[in-house]
Formats: structure tokens, C-alpha cells, sequence
């Protein structure tokens, strides 16, 4: 396979910069990119204190990851920089990060970095070096449309990145690439033995990787002591039916681990950091078919008010495990919405809801954004506050989370689907 990045002339004119996580994705595309005749470097971010991750099989960018990615570079023979953003990824990430589950939302860590240190800063840092591109291994592609490049969906649905990849601008869109895109996983690995690299058989990152444990409750204690507060576990009929530990040890759309005996099955519905309440209803108290977003990210032609003024329909994603679904853009007075035409189980604050534009796997990724508390529920009425008149009530959040609604219990949502780049 010989790459193409879509550049004017030849490749030895045109450098690149490589980003590294020391995983066969991104050492695969230095050798490609090498092979072609760019001029290619090499660069790695250490993001956080790796002393523990190191030891952590499925941890990304540990120390390990750095000392692989170095390996690569030498045996390919270009230069490797290793930049330390330990400080940027703790404030933009991490921090964050915290602050979201306390504030009861379910946070997508990967995106919030794609969006500040690699797509940003990592891309400024390319640019100082004087490349003309910033080349990852993700898989999704990018394609010229009539907007400037598009960005799509990849041909290895299985390895699907671009969820985590909505908030990516048009201007870096035109600066970055994605060689991946076209090939599956099994091609990967078999072109990284061809090449002799030492990470071809290396374990996909799963983890999020500055949670090395997997325990984020624990983490979030942690860097916010004493915020972690207990409270009620509420029945959206107002029934107080006991207690917990804090919201941060549940994720909407819980079921196991609530630590209740009531003799029907019961879910996480919202979570109230007000209050510090945990709700809980019947599976039906999960569908949500109005989500609000904040953050809006559009990358499709033309503008979004003129997509929702012209009623477009979108397929909306508001899980990474899920497939996009039927959906209409609205916009009231600089608010966005997004009309789910089935309605969804699997709808929660802080959580991305992307949005294609066809349920096709090559579909193109129009944009999207973060959902915002208080969704409308339209199937469950609110709950009503045992300490409140008639109007008073709970105001239930976008249902569900990153889990399934069977989700196994508080251990944290579900990240399987989320595959870093290698």
C-alpha cells in the first residue's frame, strides 16, 4: 500500500508530522508515510504522570508508550520529539474531566483532548516545525467535498473513530490526515509485520488512559476531596428509597449495583448535583427524544441554522457503541436541538451527539456537540419533590449514559468502544 496525503507535488518537498502513541496505529502510518517519500517527524505527547500506567497493560501514553514510539522512529530512521503537556492535558482534560461527573454528567475524556492538546496544540506544534500536515492513526477518512475537506466515516466500522472526532474545525480538517481510513484493522497489524515494527502485535489502548485502575470514582475523590458528598436515591415518584455514596459512583442508565431491594428493576434516570439526589424509574423513565447541545460543532456545507431552517435530516449518534438513528436539527433562539425521531435509551449530559449524514458506515460526519442537562423526557412525567408544592419538581437529565441500561453496575461507563489511536 502506498499513501497519498492529498498534497501538491512531490512527497520529498512536503513535511509532515507524525503524532505517536507508541501503538502499531500510529507507527504504522511513519512507516507508510516514510516509505512514501515524505519527510516525516515524529512526535509524542506525554499527557500525565505515568509512574503507575506504566505497568498497566491497555493504559495509553504511558512511559512505555514513549519509549516504544522512540523505537519506531529509530528503526524507521526519522527524528523523534517527545513534547511534555502534562499541565495543558491536566487543566483541559482531566480537570474537566472531574468536574463533569461531579456536576453529573457522563464526560467523553477523548474528545475533550482531541479537541484541545492533539488537534490544537499538537497541530501548532506541526505547523512551528514547518509541516504541511499532521498525520494520526485514527480511523476515519477525509475526502475533498464542496466545503473543503470532508470528514467520513472509516471502511473498518469495528475500529469507527469518528464519534470522538465531531469537534474537529474545517481549518484542521485541511491540515490533517488519515491514512487508516481506508484499511481494516487486520490489514494494520499484517502491514505492521511486513514492516518489521516492533509493536504489531502490541494490545489496543482501551482504557482511559490517565484512569489506570479503571476506578474514576476513585480519581475524582481525589482531585476534589470532600466534594464527594452522599444523598437520597429517589424513585421518580418521589419515594425516597435510600442512600448513597455520592453521584459520582453512578452513571445514567445503572441498573445493577444500586444497592436497593424493591422487587422491580429499577435504573438510574437522572442524577441531581444540586441535590445531590440519584433518580431512579422504570426502563420506560430512560427515553429521551429531545437532546440539547451545547458546544456545536458543524462541519457540513453551508451553515447549521440553514440545515435545521431547511429541515435536514441527520442521523444522530449519541453513543459510541451505537448506530447512528433518524433525527431532525433544530434552532429557537441560538439554542440547538435534536429531535430523536425513535427516541433513544442511551441519552445523557456530557456525552457527544454526533450527527452523519446517513445511517451509511462511509456516511460523512456533519458535526455535532455535547448534550446538555435537563432533555426533555417525554415518555415519564417529572418526579415530584417530597418538599416541594404541586410545580416543584426533579427535573429529570438526559436519560441514560456510556453504559447499556443493563450496565453491570457503578464501576463507570462503558468505554470499550472507544479505541484510541494506536
Amino acid at each position: 500500500m502506498r499513501i497519498d496525503l492529498d498534497l501538491p507535488g512531490r512527497p520529498e518537498d512536503h513535511r509532515v508530522v507524525v503524532a505517536m502513541s507508541g501503538g502499531v496505529d500510529s507507527s504504522l502510518v511513519a512507516a507508510l508515510t516514510k516509505a512514501a517519500g515524505y519527510d516525516v517527524v515524529g512526535v509524542t505527547l506525554q499527557l500525565y504522570d505515568h509512574g503507575e500506567a506504566t505497568h498497566r497493560p491497555g493504559a495509553c501514553c504511558a512511559g512505555r508508550d514513549i519509549r516504544d514510539a522512540r523505537r519506531v522512529c529509530d528503526s524507521l530512521g526519522i527524528p523523534h520529539y517527545v513534547l511534555d503537556m502534562e499541565a495543558r492535558f491536566r487543566d483541559a482534560v482531566i480537570e474537566n474531566f472531574a468536574d463533569s461527573y461531579l456536576a453529573g454528567e457522563t464526560p467523553v475524556p477523548c474528545v475533550a483532548c482531541n479537541q484541545t492538546v492533539k488537534f490544537s496544540d499538537l497541530l501548532e506544534t506541526a505547523r512551528d516545525l514547518g509541516a504541511d500536515a499532521l498525520v494520526t492513526g485514527h480511523y476515519v477518512s477525509t475526502r475533498a467535498t464542496a466545503s473543503g475537506r470532508g470528514l467520513f466515516r472509516p471502511a473498518d466500522a469495528d475500529r469507527d473513530q469518528s464519534y470522538f472526532l465531531f469537534a474537529t474545525t474545517r481549518d484542521q480538517l485541511d491540515f490533517v490526515r488519515f491514512p487508516l481510513g481506508e484499511i481494516s484493522k487486520t490489514v494494520t497489524r499484517q502491514m505492521a509485520r511486513d514492516f518489521g515494527l516492533v509493536v504489531a502485535d502490541k494490545p489496543d489502548s482501551q482504557d482511559i488512559c490517565f484512569v489506570p485502575t479503571g476506578n474514576y470514582a476513585e480519581m475524582i475523590a481525589r482531585l476534589r476531596p470532600g466534594a464527594v458528598e452522599p444523598g437520597d436515591i429517589v424513585h421518580v415518584d418521589g419515594r425516597v428509597l435510600g442512600q448513597h455514596r455520592g453521584i459520582i459512583h453512578f452513571t445514567i442508565g445503572q441498573r445493577r449495583g444500586l444497592g436497593l431491594s424493591v422487587g422491580e428493576p429499577l435504573f438510574v434516570v437522572a442524577l441531581e448535583p444540586e441535590t445531590r439526589r440519584v433518580v431512579v424509574g422504570p426502563r420506560s423513565a430512560l427515553i429521551t427524544r429531545r437532546v440539547p447541545l451545547r458546544d456545536v460543532n458543524w462541519i457540513g456545507d453551508g451553515t447549521l441554522e440553514d440545515a435545521a431552517a431547511a429541515g435536514l435530516e441527520v442521523h444522530a449518534r449519541v453513543r459510541s457503541t451505537r448506530d447512528p438513528a433518524p433525527a431532525l436539527i433544530h434552532v429557537e433562539d441560538g439554542a440547538v436541538f435534536v429531535d430523536l425521531v425513535a427516541g433513544e435509551a442511551g441519552v445523557a449530559p456530557g456525552q457527544a451527539c454526533v450527527l452523519y449524514d446517513s445511517a451509511d458506515g462511509r456516511a460523512r460526519v456533519l458535526g455535532g456537540g455535547f448534550i446538555a442537562r435537563h432533555a426533555h423526557q417525554s415518555e415519564t412525567p417529572p418526579a415530584r419533590r417530597r418538599d416541594a408544592g404541586p410545580a416543584g419538581h426533579l427535573a429529570p437529565s438526559a436519560s441514560a449514559c456510556a453504559c447499556p441500561p443493563d450496565a453491570s453496575g457503578p464501576q463507570g461507563p462503558d468505554y470499550n468502544g472507544l479505541r484510541l489511536a494506536g
